[in-house]
This record gives C-alpha cells, structure tokens and sequence, in this order.
C-alpha cells in the first residue's frame, strides 16, 4: 500500500465531500477523477522527481496523490521561497517536472530514486544549512498508524469522523503529516491557505471541529487576538515547535481547550505525545512534551541529551543510531516519575556562562511575565572572562534594563540574568515559529563591530 491509497481508497462513499479549503469542495468521486486527469498528463518516469508549488487546497492535495500513483516522488515548494531558492531545490533533487499556478513544465532532471521514496522534504534550517529528508511510503504509514493507535477508541464509532482541519503549509512535514493524519482516519480534510485567527476560528465553528493542529506561534496569535471562542474545540496538538508551558497554559485559560503537547523532528516524525485519557488524568503537567509512543523507545544519557530509538526514520537517518539503535536528538530532556518527557531545550542553544548552564527558554519565559514584554528572546555571546554570556532581545514598549533586571532577579539566580536587554521590533523566526536566534547572535555581533 502506498500513500496515494489513503485518499484513493477512502471510506465515503463518491459523493460525500472530503476536500475542503475556505472557498471549495470536491467530493471523493470528484477528487479520484482529478487526481487520474493530472496523472494522466504527468510526463514522468518511475522514481522522478516533480516539484511542485501550489497553494494549499484540494488541488494541491489532488496533485500529490496523482504524482504516487504514477510511482514518482513529490517534491513540496513553500509559496514564499525567493527564485534562487527554488532553483535550489530544483537542482538538488533533480526534478523532471514543475507544477505551479500557471501549469507544468519540464526541467532537466534526471534523479531517479529508489521505489518506496514517496516526498523530499527539509529540515527546518535552524541552526544551519536545510539538509533534504527522504520519506518513504512503509515509513510513513508505520508512523501515522503510531500515533493513531493510542487515539483510536475502542468499540464502533457513534458518527463521521470530524474533519481535519490543517493550519499550516503542506510544503512543511507539519502540514502533510496532519493532512495524510487525516485521510488514514478516514476524516475530510481543511486546508487553510494562510494562517489568520479569525479564519481560524471561522472554520473550527464552520465544521464543528473538536480536535486540531497549531504551531506555537499561532496559539500565541490567537490569545492574544480579539477571537472571543473556538467551540467546540477541545484538543489542540502543539506541532512544529517547542511550545512553553507559559503559552500553554495562557492558551488554555483563554480558550478552555487542553493543549496535548509532542515532539518529534522531520527525520522521524512524531516520538512523544498525549492522548486524550492523559489530559484528564494528569491536567497539571500541561507543557509537558507528553509520553513515548508506542515502538518508542527514549534514555537521557549522563549529559542529559535525549536519545530516541523509532520503529522507522527518514531514509539516510540510520547512519546516526548508536549500536542499540538510539538516535541523539540534539535537545536537553528530562523524565519525572510518571514518564512523562520534558525538552529543556536544545543544545546548541545551550549557554554556558563560565560552567554555569543557562537554558535560554527558561529565562525568556521569565522575561514574558513582565507586562512590558511582549516577547523575547535570549542568546549566548562571547565573552572574553566567562566564554559565553545571555543578552536578551525584547519585543515590547516602555521597559527599561533597570526594571527588567529587578524582574528577572525574582525569579532567577544570578548567572541566568541577562547581562543587556536589547529592544527589536520583531523576532526572526521561521514560518512555522522557531526562533532563528542565529540571526540574533549576528545582530549583536554586528553591533559591538560597529560600536
């Protein structure tokens, strides 16, 4: 079975609709009848690549089935990359096709990749140059049917599925993993073009959905927004980034929907989550990244790094695992006494002023609480005593240094207190919300050079 067969062989019947955006609809019968029309005109062999960018919608999604069915790999293009951008994917894959608004066209790629390849996709390019992950079709099944498992309710189901709604672009791994989520549930599927928390809301009322997918950043978008509900919602699963256990809660309180915290990286999808029965048993640890999946195995080595051993990975991903099979996943975690996992932070974020560790979430969650800020961002930078010191970059108006050292001081020890608070009209983060605090450390480089 390959991933085409989750819309091709999904349970409605032909004319019950099951591909909406916010200005369409296509049943199943008409979504089948599309996707064979686009395969039909596809000039492609088996294993080729095809590029393709076009905006999130059923056409999109129709578009992507067609390109399996043929046997070849799908290739996902944010809308916003530049030119040379595009251009570098197209020539790093070796696409033979590119499909955008106005139509296909041929390129000159000649890759051809193993059989079960079914999409490219990047990583996120945080902390350095995005690299390409390869899916395939048996590793991402196995992964949906993972996390599906512990969902999955037992006994027959009282009504139709409630549709998946997906906020976020299907050119990242967010995006297409909650919209493939939804097919294998055998649910219709909401594709929103751009993220607004007004449209948002709009559509939760508009299909009664329950139960969703947001990236932090728009959770914050959405306390802070005029929104007044978002009934019937009950669940929201954080994707894409850490999510505080601050704008988890504030989240919570604002909208009365329990926030199920995960975690997971684009070479292996989703290892550690919540389900529905640990929400209610255990409320208080709301920002907690949840417990290990079921295949999952987890260990914290003696540095405090978290090590993952998966059922299935991106291709590639293998040459990474110790000798017992553990990925080191690059982040700082702990695990309290009921199992559940905790991510401190990353440790390449890690700061290390003079042997004392300083965690940059936890001192910018601090930072939050102060009325003044709005958000904030702290870095380590080289100091010529301590090797590292945090500076913090603030977001906010009318706040002094003064005032947010005698704030921070109440909350934190010494060595984690920011030694300059620096104010930016926005933070550089990437679409899905991580904090590219690269760019940060460059800016406060620049400025001392200058000074």
């Amino acid at each position: 079975m390959g991933l085409e067969e989750l819309l091709l062989q999904h349970p409605f019947s032909e004319s019950q609709d099951v591909l909406f955006s916010g200005t369409e609809s296509k049943t199943l019968g008409q979504a089948r009848q599309r996707v064979a029309e686009i395969a039909s005109t596809l000039e492609i062999e088996t294993g080729q690549a095809v590029a393709v960018q076009l905006p999130n919608g059923p056409e999109l999604l129709c578009t992507m089935v067609a390109i399996w069915t043929r046997g070849a790999v799908h290739v996902p293009i944010n809308e916003r990359l530049t030119d040379p951008e595009i251009e570098s994917i197209l020539s790093e894959t070796g696409a033979a096709v590119f499909i955008g608004i106005d139509g296909a066209r041929l390129l000159n790629g000649t890759t051809v990749y193993p059989d079960d390849v079914a999409f490219i996709i990047w990583t996120s390019g945080t902390t350095g140059t995005p690299k390409p992950i390869l899916h395939t079709h048996t590793a991402y099944l196995e992964l949906l049917d993972r996390v599906l498992g512990p969902l999955r309710g037992k006994g027959e189901r009282s009504g139709p599925p409630t549709p998946n709604l997906i906020p976020v672009s299907m050119a990242l791994n967010a995006g297409l993993y909650n919209c493939l989520f939804g097919l294998r549930a055998g649910a219709p599927v909401v594709m929103m073009d751009r993220f607004a928390p007004q449209v948002f809301a709009d559509l939760v009322a508009r299909f009664q959905i329950r139960s969703t997918v947001l990236p932090p950043a728009a959770m914050v978008m959405l306390t802070d927004s005029d929104v007044e509900s978002l009934a019937p919602l009950k669940y929201v699963r954080s994707i894409t980034a850490p999510l505080s256990p601050l704008n988890a809660r504030r989240f919570t309180e604002r909208f009365g929907c329990f926030v199920l915290n995960s975690y997971g990286q684009a070479e292996m999808g989703e290892v550690i989550g919540w389900t529905a029965a640990d929400s209610k048993e255990h409320p208080e640890k709301v920002g907690a990244a949840g417990r290990p999946l079921p295949g999952v195995a987890i260990r914290i080595d003696a540095d405090g790094h978290l090590l993952v051993r998966p059922p299935n990975a991106a291709v590639g991903i293998d040459d990474r695992r110790d000798e017992d099979g553990f990925i080191d996943t690059g982040d700082i975690a702990s695990v309290d006494e009921d199992g559940f996992v905790w991510i401190d932070g990353r440790v390449s974020d890690l700061i290390n002023r003079g042997g004392n560790k300083v965690f940059p979430d936890s001192v910018e969650e601090v930072l939050r609480l102060h009325s003044s800020v709005t958000d904030a961002a702290v870095v380590g930078v080289p100091d010529d005593r301590l090797g590292e010191v945090p500076v913090a970059f603030i977001v906010g108006d009318k706040f002094t240094e003064e005032v947010l050292i005698e704030h921070c001081r109440t909350h934190l020890v010494a060595y984690k207190i920011p030694v300059a608070f620096r104010s930016i009209d926005q933070l550089p983060r990437s679409e899905v919300g991580k904090l590219l605090r690269r760019e940060l450390i460059d800016l406060w480089l620049n400025e001392q050079i200058d000074s």
